[in-house]
This record gives C-alpha cells, structure tokens and sequence, in this order.
C-alpha cells in the first residue's frame, strides 16, 4: 500500500486506535484530543493548535471541508467512506479527522472588566459546548470546568462548541484550583441559583465577575452558593413566569443570560445600579 492508497479494512490498527480515543480515558493516557469537522479544524488551526495525524475521505467532503483541505498543515491519511465511518463521531460526516496534543491552558491576568464562567459538574457535552459558544461570543476572559463531568476537549463538546473552545482559555480544574484563581483575581463571584434573592438584571455585574453555574438537577455545590467568595459574592436568580410549567432554564441558555448582561452592562455607562441594602 502507498502513501497515497486509502485504509479501507476496518481492522486496520489506525482505525482501532482512532475508535478507542473516542474514550476519555484513551485520550488522557495519551494526552491527545481528537477533532472532527471542517469547521472545528480550522478553528483550532487559527488558535495554534498543531495536529500531529489528519485523517481525510475526499468521498465525503462537505464544501467547506474541500476548501479546508488544500491548507492542511500535515499530508492526510486517506480513508475509504466505510473506514471513516466507522472512526467518526458523526451520523454524517464530512471526511476530516485530526489528533492532536492535548491544549496547556495557561489562565489570564484578568482585565479589570473580565467575566469568566465557572461549570461545575456539567455532564452533558452539548451544554457544556453551547456554554463555550456563547462565552466566547460574549468576550468572556475564560471558562473553568470543574469536576468529572463532560471533558472540555472531548469530541463531542469541541463540535457542540463548533469551535469556541480553542478561542478562549479553557481549563479543567478542581474546586480548590478554581477558589484560588479567582482569590488570586479578586473576581466578585456570582452564583446562579433559582433561590437567590435578586434578580440577575438587578445584580452589579461589571468589574471582574466569575459566574457559577452548576447542573440543572442538582445545582451548585453549598461552597460556591455561600455569599463572600474569594472576592465578595453574591446569589443571582432568573426569574421564571408565574404558573409556568418549568422550574428550571437549560443551563446553556441561562448562561447566555447571564453572559450577555454582563455584556450589556459593560456597554451601559449607567449601569443598573447597586445593590445597596441588599434590596431584591
């Protein structure tokens, strides 16, 4: 077989090992990420990330995959239709697969206008994706992922973020490292929770804020919805409709809520005001 030649048996040990990194636990004793689709390569290509295997199936490109991949930085390994099946995530994929080391995230000095969004415990990949999407279109500084939930640079979550995740700083951490980032940061910390006393449009959302979110059925963990984190903290709830049939949002979409108030209140020289006396 040349270099030119697809892989077609589906028992080839390329194939294997491609299908076993599609485990988490495969992916970390290998420190490698895996990346599937036009879009999400060429995203992680402009952020620097460098792969060091690229799979393609010519038979399968999308438009935007054919566009993509003239530039590929690394000469492909060619698959028949039937082997990139069987190694891709997708129910249709558009022929392009890439391994590549696993992202150092170094977090930031913040600015002192910088939000930064803190998951803890989220275990469905496609919020965790969504989260990522929007923080990034919101100019967040970063996000932090805390827990055994979904991996931030799973496949699954990189296709749900369609990229995002290599546009911002994206760190899995424990809880401890998180406390001690934001301590070091002096971040007002805003915790998300249906309970809270004031209302999330009323809260003082400028300056350095790290916004908790935690699952949707069991919520945040007590330490972060305690009041005076690491730099003073404060609850914030979304208020739902009376009579409504939901008693909860998707943790997504209140992220989004959350992320573009921030947003908007930067962009707002007279803000909201305080809230001073504690007054919902």
């Amino acid at each position: 077989m040349t270099r030119a030649d697809p892989i077609t048996s589906l028992q080839n040990p390329q194939l294997k090992r491609l299908v076993r990194l599609h485990a988490r636990r495969a992916r970390e004793q290998e420190g490698v990420i895996l990346i599937e689709g036009a879009r999400e390569l060429s995203r992680a290509l402009e952020a620097g990330v460098r792969p060091t295997e690229i799979f393609s199936c010519p038979e399968l490109h999308s438009p935007e995959a054919a566009g993509v991949a003239p530039a590929l930085p690394l000469t492909p390994t060619l698959l028949s239709a039937a082997a990139f099946g069987k190694v891709s995530g997708r129910e249709h994929p558009d022929g392009l697969l890439a391994v590549a080391p696993r992202p150092v995230v170094d977090l930031p000095d913040l600015t002192e206008d910088a939000v930064v969004v803190v998951l803890d415990g989220l275990e469905k990949p496609g919020n965790v994706g969504a989260v990522l999407r929007t923080a990034d279109a919101s100019g967040a500084a970063a996000v932090l992922v805390l827990g055994r939930g979904a991996d931030p640079y799973g496949p699954n979550v990189i296709r749900a973020s369609q990229g995002s995740v290599f546009a911002l700083p994206v760190a899995a951490l424990d809880g401890e490292e998180a406390h001690a980032y934001l301590a070091a940061q002096s971040c007002l910390t805003v915790a998300c929770t249906p309970d809270a006393p004031h209302v999330y449009w009323d809260a003082p959302l400028t300056g350095r804020v790290a916004l908790l979110l935690g699952t949707e059925h069991g919520g945040l963990p007590a330490h972060w919805r305690q009041a005076g984190g690491p730099g003073g903290g404060l609850s914030v709830r979304i208020p739902m409709q009376p009579g409504s049939a939901a008693d909860s949002l998707n943790v997504a979409t209140a992220a989004a809520l959350m992320l573009f108030e921030c947003a908007r209140q930067r962009r707002d020289v007279g803000g909201r005001g305080a809230l001073a006396g504690g007054a919902a």
